[in-house]
């Protein structure tokens, strides 16, 4: 396992400094593997821009969309609550709640997230109230890199800080009047440090839970010099393993959005080939100007189903790059 460094403390806000693009992450997913619906949240402290990133993602048993998008004010990195989402920490590396209540869009044409105007002009709206219960079920993997040249899992300019742990997740889901509580599995990460989605140049992630015996955390990426690595890990038989190598295998539709996944993962102990289905794709982006210059990225999100070695498993696929002239870099890799 790389080696990294991490307190009880690191679980909550850290001191942001003077970093202009310093960003705080809280995110959790989690999945009802019955009938295969589920989500994911995200709340991105920007302290020192004076503004929160909140995130709302849910992807529905009819096979609409449920999403929230905003960027509320802040004025200090204290606490993780903006929005009306929310992140408390029960027990540091065991037990988490993440909470929203709001209004949420509710999607049934996927293309509306193309055009963010129209997304938020157009959309049915809906009240939402969400409470999810996230348990450990693995170790924590990751913290702050103990030496200066150690690379991040997503790089040093991304988020220095970074560990993540697949869960057991209580979920209370209630949206216009709709009852959708479930039961099931996902994933958590926390991160800290810079963080401009244009310093990735590309990446393919995948973050799935297989119920309590299993799970992946695989990162394929190239940051802003080009460079590809390989990065996470496996979870089986109790523990973690870092991978040695990966090898990503994407089928696509005719909008470049993918539609399944093949993927081969080596450990020390383990081999791994792990198939999965797209479920539903939200295809979001994140426009930022730099230099005079509008740098365009696009964000797949998508609910996936995976199969490894007859463990059926739910989670997300994640798709970031830089869009050039509209297309995907990486496209069709």
């Amino acid at each position: 396992m790389a080696h990294y460094k991490l307190a009880p403390a690191d679980e909550y806000p850290h001191d942001p400094g003077a970093e202009a693009l310093f960003n705080e992450s809280v995110y959790v997913n989690g999945f009802d593997h019955e009938r295969a619906y589920g989500g994911w949240m995200r709340l991105g402290n920007r302290a020192n821009e004076g503004y929160a990133e909140l995130a709302v993602c849910l992807f529905l048993p009819d096979g609409r969309i449920a999403c929230q998008f905003q960027r509320p004010a802040i004025d200090a990195n204290r606490e993780f609550s903006a929005g009306g989402l929310s992140y408390e920490v029960i027990r540091p590396h065991e037990e988490v709640v993440m909470r929203y209540a709001g209004e949420v869009m509710l999607v049934a044409d996927r293309g509306l997230f193309r055009e963010p105007r129209r997304l938020f002009g157009e959309a049915e709206r809906a009240t939402c109230e969400l409470e999810w219960r996230v348990r450990g079920v693995s170790p924590i993997h990751g913290g702050l890199p103990v030496g200066e040249g150690q690379q991040t899992m997503f790089g040093r300019d991304f988020s220095l800080g970074h560990f993540n742990q697949h869960t057991a997740v209580a979920a209370h889901l209630r949206i216009g009047g709709a009852d959708l509580d479930f039961d099931g599995w996902g994933w958590r990460d926390h991160s800290w440090g810079p963080r401009l989605w244009q310093n990735i140049l590309f990446d393919r992630g995948f973050y799935a839970a297989f119920g309590p015996e299993r799970g992946i955390t695989l990162l394929k990426i190239a940051n802003r010099d080009g460079a590809i690595r390989r990065a996470g890990v496996l979870f089986r038989d109790g523990r973690y393993e870092d991978i040695l190598d990966l090898d990503v295998f994407t089928d696509w539709d005719a909008a470049r959005d993918p539609v399944a996944v093949t993927l081969t993962a080596r450990t020390a102990s383990w081999r791994a080939v792990i198939h999965g289905r797209v479920l539903n794709v939200a295809p979001l982006s994140n426009r930022r100007r730099i230099d005079g210059a509008e740098l365009h990225s696009r964000i797949a999100e998508c609910i996936t189903e995976f199969e490894w070695d007859g463990y059926r498993g739910y989670g997300m696929t994640e798709y970031v790059e830089r869009l050039e002239h509209g297309v995907p870099v990486a496209w069709p890799l």
